[in-house]
């Protein structure tokens, strides 16, 4: 298919398919003359992964590539590539001098009885959120995390499950992405339906109170 049908297919205008290209997150297609080249379903099937990223997932185009190596890499096992998917995602590492949001999260995981490297992109997530809840007056969100670990641990058994489904190493790994990425962003999106959900039944508890 011609770049025109490539973007009519994707949903992607054509100036985005182009910077894409340039920016090596989608392959170059077959030259079929000095200025026109042939697209197939495998680019299309890609553009459509790199969308989702980027437009659903919020990613960058530096995170998209990480990603994508990760996806590409024949030698890496799915592990370390959950591990390099995930830390692509992370959100930027703050608070990594604060001593008591260190502390915080080194007991939340002896409590968990889980094994962590202070060196992760996880564990260093979590203490620049802790870090920046102690700045804006709110230690005792550290409180919360048991509760957070208790409902992390089926939806990283589901996360695993979807990616774990597939067939080949390749579609178990695009899985992740998908997991990862579109699994956060539909968490978000159903945890603020659970809480609103929550807040209305209290507040008509609250107005209209049991005899």
């Amino acid at each position: 298919m011609r770049i025109a049908e490539l973007s009519r297919r994707s949903g992607v205008p054509v100036a985005t398919i182009k910077y894409y290209l340039r920016e090596g997150l989608l392959p170059a297609g077959e030259l079929t003359s000095p200025n026109q080249a042939r697209y197939s379903d495998d680019h299309l099937h890609r553009l459509r992964l790199v969308r989702a990223m980027v437009e659903l997932g919020g990613l960058s185009i530096a995170a998209v590539r990480e990603v994508l190596g990760a996806l590409d890499d024949p030698e890496k096992s799915l592990h370390k590539a959950m591990g390099t998917i995930s830390a692509a995602v992370a959100p930027p590492d703050l608070g990594a001098d604060d001593e008591v949001a260190h502390a915080q999260v080194a007991a939340f995981l002896e409590r968990q009885g889980w094994v962590c490297r202070p060196t992760s992109y996880a564990y260093k997530a979590l203490v620049g959120v802790l870090a920046t809840a102690r700045e804006v007056g709110h230690e005792r969100f550290a409180d919360l995390l048991d509760g957070f670990a208790d409902a992390a641990r089926p939806l990283a058994e589901a996360d695993l499950g979807y990616a774990l489904s597939a067939g080949t190493k390749d579609e178990a790994l695009e899985g992740v992405v998908v997991g990862t990425v579109l699994g956060d962003a539909a968490m978000a999106a159903v945890r603020a339906l659970a809480r609103r959900e929550l807040s209305g039944t209290h507040q008509a508890a609250t107005n209209h109170p049991c005899p």
